[in-house]
C-alpha cells in the first residue's frame, strides 16, 4: 500500500488478515478503502456489510442492503453467499447469492473421469470433509456421531481441511473416525484423487461456503454422491451437491424449489446433537456474571452479526414492557458491545440493561445458562448450535421462525423436542410470548419442567437414534446409485412411533 496507495487489492487483503485478528474496525475501514478506489470490486460489498454486522454498526444499512439484494436479483458478483444467510430471509436470494459465487469461482469441470459405485454387498464408505475437527461448532454437535456409526455396515473417512492444535475435541474425533486424514497440505485435486482411489461412496461436506472452505474439492467430484451438511444452513446452488440433510420444517416441501440439492428428510430435526457434553459443575451467582440478582434475565448468546436493528427493536420494545429485566449477550468484540448500549440509548432503554459475557469455556458456558431466564432468538439468522447449548443446559429458547433454512432451526429443534408453544411466527407474536413468559412465573417454570423432562426422551438428544437415521438416508441414497436412479427427493422413516 505504501508503494502503491491505489491498490484496491491490497485493501481488500489487509482487511481478510486484520478480520482474522479481530481487528473489525480496522477491517471495515480497509474494507471501505478496497471499495472507493474499485467500486464493482467482486464479492466485496457483501462482506463489507457483514463486517459492519460483526461490530452492530447499522449505520445506512437498509438503503446498503436494498442495494445488495437488487444487485443479487441482478446476477451481479457483489457478495459471498454467507453474509446473505444474516442480512435477508429471501430463499430465492440465497439461492441466486449461492449459484452466482459457485458458478465464478468454482465451476463445473467439462470432465470429471469416471467414477464407480462399490456394489451394495460391501461396506458404504462415507467421507467427511471439513475444516471443522476441532473445537468448533461443528464437532460439538457431530462426535457423537463419529462414534456411534455402524461400522459393520459402513466404512468411515475424515478429511482434515486443517491442521489444528491437538484439542481434546480433535483428539476425540481423530479417535472416533476409523480413517481420519489430515489432507491440509495437499491440493483439492490430490484430494480428490485420494477420495476416488479410495472408494468414497458417499462424501458429506460439513462447510459449505464458510470459513476455509474446499469447494473445489466437490467441483472435481471426489465421490459419486455429495452431499450439503450442517456447517452451511443453506443451498450450496453447484449442480455437483446432490443433495442437502434437512427435515420438514427448515424445508417445507413447499420450499424445495430455492435448493439446487435434493432434500433429504430426517424425521424429528435435522440437526445432530451431542448428549455427551459436559456441563460444569460450577454454580455462577448472578452477580459474579454482572447479572441483576433478582430481576428477568433474557439472553441471546448468538454471534453479533445475527443481530439486526428488527430484532433489536422488539428485544427494546420486551424490555420496556418488563421492569427490572436485562438483556444479557455475547460480548464478541467490544465495539459491538458499545454499539448496541448506544442503539438501546436512542430507542429510550438505558443502557445498563444489556448485559454482555465474555466468551469462556465451553463447559462453564453451558453452566452459566442457568442464570438466565429464557434465550430470545434471533432473525433471520436463528440460534443454531447455541440453541442446542441452551436447551441442553435446560434453557427454554423463544423463536420466531422464518422463511429460510437458517430462519427455522431453532424451530426444528423445538419441533424435535415437543415445545412447539416456544415457536412464534410474527414479530408481535415473538414479543408477546417473550412478555408473558417474564410476567407469569408459573408458565414459565411449566415449560422448564417440561424441557427437563423431554431432553431425556425426545430424538434431540438421542444420539444412537440420530445414527440410525442418518445411515438409513445413507443406505438410500447408495440403493438408489446404484440402481441408476438420479437424485430424487429421499423421505427418512422414523425409528420412533
Amino acid at each position: 500500500i505504501a508503494l502503491k496507495p491505489d491498490y484496491a487489492e491490497a485493501f481488500n487483503n489487509r482487511g481478510n488478515a486484520l478480520k482474522e485478528l479481530k481487528r473489525l474496525d480496522d477491517a471495515l475501514a480497509s474494507y471501505d478503502k478496497a471499495i472507493a478506489l474499485k467500486p464493482d470490486y467482486e464479492f466485496l460489498h457483501g462482506m463489507k456489510l457483514h463486517m459492519q454486522m460483526h461490530i452492530c454498526d447499522w449505520s445506512n444499512l437498509q438503503s446498503q442492503l436494498n442495494g445488495l439484494v437488487a444487485s443479487i436479483a441482478e446476477e451481479r458478483k457483489v457478495t459471498l453467499p454467507f453474509p446473505v444467510l444474516g442480512l435477508t430471509d429471501r430463499p430465492d436470494i440465497q439461492l441466486k447469492a449461492s449459484k452466482i459465487y459457485a458458478n465464478e469461482k468454482y465451476p463445473e469441470p467439462a470432465v470429471w473421469g469416471e467414477l464407480n459405485t462399490l456394489p451394495a454387498d460391501g461396506k458404504i464408505r462415507i467421507g467427511y470433509y471439513s475444516a471443522d475437527f476441532r473445537d468448533h461448532p461443528v464437532s460439538h454437535l457431530m462426535a457423537e456421531l463419529f462414534e456411534l456409526h455402524d461400522t459393520e455396515r459402513f466404512e468411515i473417512y475424515g478429511f482434515s481441511f486443517r491442521n489444528s492444535s491437538n484439542s481434546e475435541m480433535r483428539q476425540r474425533v481423530a479417535n472416533a473416525i476409523e480413517n481420519f486424514i489430515d489432507v491440509s497440505t495437499k491440493s483439492d485435486t490430490e484430494i480428490v484423487m485420494m477420495s476416488r482411489n479410495l472408494g468414497i461412496d458417499i462424501a458429506v461436506d460439513l462447510g459449505g461456503f464458510t470459513q476455509d472452505l474446499r469447494t473445489g474439492i466437490f467441483a472435481e467430484r471426489c465421490a459419486p454422491i455429495q452431499i450439503n451438511y450442517l456447517g452451511y444452513p443453506g443451498t450450496l446452488g453447484a449442480p455437483y451437491f446432490d443433495y442437502i440433510f434437512a427435515d420438514r420444517t427448515v424445508i417445507p416441501e413447499g420450499s424445495q424449489q430455492y435448493y439446487s440439492e435434493k432434500v433429504v428428510y430426517l424425521p424429528h430435526s435435522f440437526q445432530v446433537n451431542d448428549s455427551q457434553r459436559k456441563i460444569s459443575d460450577k454454580v455462577f451467582s448472578r452477580q459474579e456474571l454482572g447479572l441483576p440478582k433478582d430481576g428477568f434475565v433474557f439472553c441471546c448468546f448468538n454471534n453479533n452479526y445475527k443481530i439486526v436493528p428488527e430484532t433489536f427493536d422488539s428485544w427494546m420494545r420486551v424490555l420496556k414492557a418488563t421492569g427490572g429485566s436485562v438483556l444479557w449477550l455475547l460480548e464478541d468484540n467490544p465495539t459491538a458491545a458499545r454499539n448496541l448500549r448506544k442503539e438501546a440509548q436512542i430507542r429510550g432503554v438505558d443502557p445498563e440493561r444489556l448485559v454482555f459475557a465474555a466468551r469462556m469455556k465451553l463447559d462453564e458456558h453451558l453452566a452459566r445458562h442457568r442464570a438466565a431466564d429464557l434465550f430470545i432468538d434471533t432473525l433471520p439468522y436463528n440460534a443454531h448450535t447455541t440453541a442446542s447449548d441452551a436447551l441442553w443446559a435446560g434453557l427454554p429458547v423463544l423463536t420466531q421462525m422464518g422463511q429460510s433454512f437458517a430462519a427455522r432451526v431453532a424451530a426444528s429443534l423445538l419441533n424435535a423436542m415437543d415445545l412447539p408453544e416456544l415457536i412464534t411466527n410474527t414479530r408481535e407474536e415473538y414479543e408477546g410470548r417473550a412478555i408473558e413468559l417474564a410476567n407469569n412465573p408459573f408458565r414459565l417454570s411449566e415449560i422448564k419442567k417440561k424441557l427437563e423432562q423431554n431432553r431425556e426422551t425426545s430424538p434431540l438428544f438421542n444420539g444412537q437414534l440420530f445414527a440410525r437415521h442418518i445411515e438409513a438416508a445413507y443406505a438410500e441414497i447408495h440403493r438408489r446409485q446404484l440402481g441408476g436412479e438420479k437424485p430424487d427427493h429421499i423421505y427418512v422413516e422414523s425409528l420412533v412411533k
